[in-house]
């Protein structure tokens, strides 16, 4: 597959994570105060876990997960696990708009990682989405005005889990599948799920009203995952997160329109200037011809 192919598919791939991480976020908004975060978890995980074993033992995928960097994928799963907590955590403390923008420091952590811990380069493309990005960011949510609180504090330490969580997800999959790493992901954080939730020897059991949000939060995480899995097998780390900026002007219409969450100026204004550099970002990247950093990389690890 050549570099312009695999960029673009792994922007086609963004698009499905962006979706299902947006539909996560009102479940769990519509969660809150039903279950507990660690709880939201277990089930998600389980959830998860069942469709990606029956779909795998559906197209013969089940021989392909394997044992060998079980280490690995448990801190990438402990990683995972507890930037998703206070994710969670967050969502009940502060309006969807502000959960999502200091998330989305997330993708300038990755230029960094990724540069330091996985060697990508970092072309002048990268660098410019990401400063739009975060300019995007400043203009939409004017953070010195925000009061610092535990929900801010929660939402600002999940993206710099979630940007080591995809580091390590780049490490794996040079050497591991998708099936393989989405097979761990979801058997591994359900056990961490059930252990933290039943500590307090309670579990709230799914009701008719948090039944469909429990599934849809197990169904959108999965599709996430396997999203984001999938475009970090086909580009560099640098090029696929600046890409989830997309999701900050997203979220921020669907809160105004489901939650009544004010609309403002700034937050269209923002939007288009994180457009703009996820714009700039693509367009260089399907215009280049070398090898995507992210085929070398399983290349060499193969």
């Amino acid at each position: 597959m050549n570099h312009r192919t695999a960029s673009l598919r792994a922007a086609i791939w963004m698009t499905g994570a962006i979706a299902a991480f947006t539909a996560m976020g009102v479940a769990g908004r519509e969660l809150a105060g039903r279950h507990d975060v660690f709880e939201i978890q277990m089930y998600r995980s389980a959830i998860g876990f069942v469709l990606v074993c029956a779909g795998a033992a559906a197209l013969g995928q089940l021989g392909t997960v394997s044992r060998a960097r079980l280490g690995g994928h448990l801190f990438r799963n402990l990683l995972h696990f507890t930037g998703q907590n206070l994710w969670f955590w967050a969502l009940t403390l502060i309006p969807l708009a502000q959960v999502f923008a200091l998330e989305f420091t997330m993708p300038v952590w990755v230029l960094l990682l990724a540069a330091l811990i996985l060697g990508e380069r970092l072309t002048r493309p990268k660098v410019l989405a990401a400063a739009l990005g975060l300019i995007g960011i400043i203009i939409i949510t004017r953070p010195f005005s925000m009061p610092i609180g535990p929900g801010v504090i929660a939402a600002a330490l999940s993206a710099l889990f979630f940007a080591m969580t995809s580091i390590q997800t780049k490490r794996l999959s040079r050497t591991e599948t998708v099936t393989g790493i989405l097979f761990w992901l979801t058997a591994m954080q359900f056990l961490l799920g059930l252990a933290v939730a039943g500590a307090d020897g309670a579990i709230t059991l799914p009701s008719l009203e948090t039944a469909p949000w429990l599934a849809l939060i197990g169904v959108a995480g999965l599709v996430a995952h396997l999203s984001l899995t999938s475009a970090l097998h086909l580009a560099p780390a640098s090029f696929v997160a600046p890409l989830d900026f997309l999701r900050l002007p997203i979220i921020a219409v669907v809160a105004a329109f489901a939650y009544a969450e004010p609309l403002d100026p700034f937050v269209l204004a923002g939007g288009a200037v994180i457009f703009a550099g996820i714009w700039l970002n693509l367009r260089a990247e399907l215009g280049s011809g070398a090898t995507p950093q992210g085929s070398r990389s399983r290349d060499a690890a193969s």
